[in-house]
């Protein structure tokens, strides 16, 4: 299979001119620290629509002739090719119809029908979205605009490649946020064609992970399951196109855990005031989890920012705990007055916030002029919050349990 080559993404630079933002190039001392190098964040979550998936978007839709325009595009998105699609298409004055899971992030979906398109909701996941508007393009003769397996998409997404290089000349290592590929396998394609030296490094979830098998069989391998937060990145199997790229060109793929995508989104909005969604801070998870596997100057590709506020929450308080931010603490007390008081003054001195508090006097194992305390504080970090676990025992309260 003929890869995508430079020209080709040098002339999708030339069409997407005045159509994407060129996102900016952020230095990050904290991850810096972290892999002992300079590390840069790719911000494309800062990109129209909040992700990178406008720039395969519009290339494709761009690359249709009068007729396939006249049939209108059909597209299936968990939320970020939705949007890269329903845009593209209005700007290129196209009727465009996107199958999503029926829990889809309901901004993602919002945005869509806000952008132009026609939405429908099918299926619990991607595949099923996929298949139904396979079935749609068959059925009104629709054009099928494939949220990563064309050259044309590959090669829209190789444009953030050629800004990195642009950016930062003397990176050696670019780390990708990847479901289908498409974005991995552009980057490569863009950055391998010029500097072969500079690493490219593809990051899935642990729980969505179909490359590695894929790339060992040496062909696309479906998994029977995929389960993350980075819904983003949850593509069950990869395809032809992309495989060829990414099986040639890309130099090595990591996994990252659910914790880890947490901590990542978590660093990203505390200490470089992103907001990325967790299929977006994938590649920051990765410099977490993987240091070693990456040569500095490094640059992480933050893909998208698109995030429901309610999972925000959660992952917020996933990623505090992950980070060692939480301490629950189960302790007895005397049955007096001032004992409680007594308690919370301790954890005033230890500079510990206290988030939740509850006292029982019913439970079974407890004596006679004995109360539980269960308490939720919030710390400062694992050092803390082994301090503040020493320091109440150094003090005689008694610590039934404490979960960190």
């Amino acid at each position: 299979m003929r890869l995508v080559d430079l020209d080709r993404i040098r002339a999708a630079d030339a069409e997407l001119a005045g159509v994407v933002r060129r996102t900016p190039l952020e230095h990050s001392r904290v991850l810096g620290e972290h892999c002992a190098g300079d590390v840069h964040l790719k911000c494309e979550n800062l990109q129209r629509t909040g992700s990178f998936k406008l720039r395969g978007a519009y290339v494709r839709l761009r690359g249709l002739d009068e007729q396939q325009r006249a049939a209108g595009v059909v597209a299936a998105s968990a939320g970020n090719h939705a949007q890269g699609v329903a845009l593209a298409a209005s700007l290129l004055g196209i009727r465009a119809t996107v199958f999503m899971p029926e829990r889809a992030p309901l901004p993602k979906l919002a945005a869509t029908k806000a952008y132009g398109a026609e939405v429908q909701l099918c299926g619990a996941g991607l595949q099923e979205a996929l298949a139904a508007a396979q079935e749609h393009a068959r059925a009104t003769g629709a054009e099928f605009i494939h949220p990563y397996n064309h050259p044309d998409i590959i090669a829209g997404q190789g444009t953030v490649g050629r800004e990195v290089l642009a950016q930062l000349p003397e990176v050696r290592s670019i780390v990708v946020p990847t479901g289908g590929g498409g974005l991995v396998a552009g980057i490569a394609a863009a950055v391998k064609a010029e500097h072969p030296q500079v690493r490219v490094l593809a990051v899935q979830a642990e729980q969505a992970a179909a490359w590695p098998p894929s790339l060992a069989a040496g062909k696309p391998v479906r998994l029977t399951e995929t389960s993350t937060v980075a819904d983003g990145i949850a593509v069950a199997e990869p395809g032809p196109v992309t495989f060829a790229h990414v099986a040639e060109l890309v130099d090595g793929v990591l996994t990252v855990s659910e914790e880890a995508l947490s901590r990542a989104m978590l660093v990203c909005l505390e200490r470089a005031k992103l907001l990325v969604e967790p299929a977006g801070a994938a590649a920051v998870a990765a410099l977490l989890e993987h240091p070693e596997q990456v040569v500095t100057p490094a640059v992480a590709v933050l893909s998208g920012g698109n995030i429901d506020p309610l999972l925000l929450l959660q992952l917020i308080q996933h990623g505090m705990t992950a980070a060692g931010r939480y301490l629950s603490l189960r302790l007895r007390l005397p049955d007096r007055p001032g004992s409680l008081a007594g308690l919370l003054a301790k954890l005033g001195e230890l500079t510990a916030n206290v988030l939740d508090i509850e006292h029982s006097r019913i439970s079974g194992a407890l004596a006679l002029g004995e109360v539980e305390v269960e308490i939720t504080l919030e710390t400062r970090g694992p050092e803390h919050r082994e301090q503040v676990v020493r320091e109440l025992r150094a003090a005689d309260f008694t610590i039934l349990a404490d979960r960190r």
